[in-house]
């Protein structure tokens, strides 16, 4: 089991994407403002720096727009990203964290050992026994290279993310025939209002109760509170949201009023 508390509320970037409560998105002072709301998931983007480190941020640019994977670590941190290993070390060790790996194209050709996903086999590897880890990315063959390397995965839990563009009907069956341990769904994949399901399309019951079916755990990221509470009537497992406060009230308020 991924999420040992159902629903799971994951904090995208921290405490949200863009800036969010004063927080600039995957910073430390973001993870430790979700952590303070109580949760028990944070989610993260890493790239790899020129000197063969991971580094969190979403984009493949640096603040400036040069490239990350052109930039040392130090470099980088002197302009306010920060390296995966400052986050770890801040972020408490009951928090479990969503690795999202974030691949360019010079993975492709670049040595194995230089190349994103293997840098993060490093990482687990080192923190094995420290903490929960979800590995996830938009590129299966980052996730496939940690199935295929368990001695240096451990357990961490691996997920297939899909976007906006990547029907969930295509996102269910690729994941379970990976044989991943999860799904990573964009909320508008799942066909959440009624007057918006056309003839032959799924409901978000039918596509997250096949995915349990097939032994996956469901992630849906970014559902604003009303989403988010369909969402978890409709049997998700987890929600990656962007305002934290928000949801947690509308989750909170649903469960009073089916008590």
């Amino acid at each position: 089991m991924i999420f040992d508390t159902k629903p799971s509320v994951v904090g995208h970037r921290g405490f949200g994407s863009g800036q969010r409560g004063g927080h600039r998105e995957n910073t430390v002072g973001s993870f430790l403002a979700a952590v303070a709301c109580g949760l028990s998931w944070v989610e993260l983007d890493v790239h790899r720096s020129r000197d063969g480190e991971l580094v969190v941020r979403h984009d493949p640019v640096g603040p400036g727009g040069d490239p990350i994977v052109a930039q040392t670590v130090a470099e980088l941190g002197a302009v306010g990203v920060v390296s995966l290993a400052e986050v770890l070390a801040a972020v408490p060790a009951d928090v479990a964290v969503n690795i999202d790996v974030k691949t360019i194209i010079d993975d492709a050709v670049d040595p194995l050992a230089q190349r994103t996903y293997a840098l993060v086999a490093d990482v687990l590897q080192r923190e094995q026994g420290t903490r929960r880890f979800l590995v996830s990315s938009f590129d299966p063959a980052a996730v496939m290279y940690l199935a295929e390397h368990r001695e240096f995965a451990g357990e961490a839990a691996l997920g297939l993310i899909t976007g906006i563009d990547f029907p969930a009907h295509h996102a269910v069956p690729a994941a379970a025939n990976l044989g991943l341990d999860a799904v990573c769904l964009h909320t508008g994949t799942l066909n959440l209002h009624r007057d918006q399901i056309r003839s032959g399309e799924l409901g978000p019951e039918r596509i997250i109760e096949t995915a349990h079916r097939a032994g996956l755990e469901v992630l849906v990221w970014s559902p604003g509170p009303a989403e988010a509470v369909r969402l978890v009537r409709a049997g998700a497992d987890a929600v990656c949201v962007n305002d934290v406060p928000g949801v947690q009230a509308a989750l909170a308020l649903a469960a009073a009023g089916a008590a």
